[in-house]
């Protein structure tokens, strides 16, 4: 449970400074998918009495639409489709991409 858990945010960061949109959409993925993996343990300890997990899933919630959001958001899909690896001038900088999710 642990390891997936933590695989969640080192997967987000990981892309995050990633080039490429197939490399970003990959870990992206990965991320989801560990969050997903997480909410599988949750059940599990729920099901088995280990655990009250609600506040657990509360926040494993929370989590997925804000990833699931950023992965939507029109700013992400532009890089995603616009992004072209022979002309690393459009490459965005960090401050730009957050520039322009602050402005949309």
């Amino acid at each position: 449970m642990q390891r997936a858990a933590v695989s969640v945010p080192a997967n987000i960061a990981e892309g995050f400074k990633r080039r490429g949109p197939a490399d970003k959409a990959r870990l992206l993925n990965i991320a989801q998918s560990s969050l997903e993996e997480s909410r599988y343990y949750l059940i599990l300890a729920e099901d088995l009495g280990y655990a009250d997990t609600k506040e657990q899933m509360i926040v494993l919630e929370e989590v997925s639409r804000s990833l699931e959001a950023y992965t939507q958001h029109p700013s992400f899909l532009d890089f995603m489709n616009s992004w072209n690896p022979l002309n690393s001038g459009r490459r965005p900088t960090r401050a730009k991409a957050l520039e322009s999710l602050q402005t949309s």
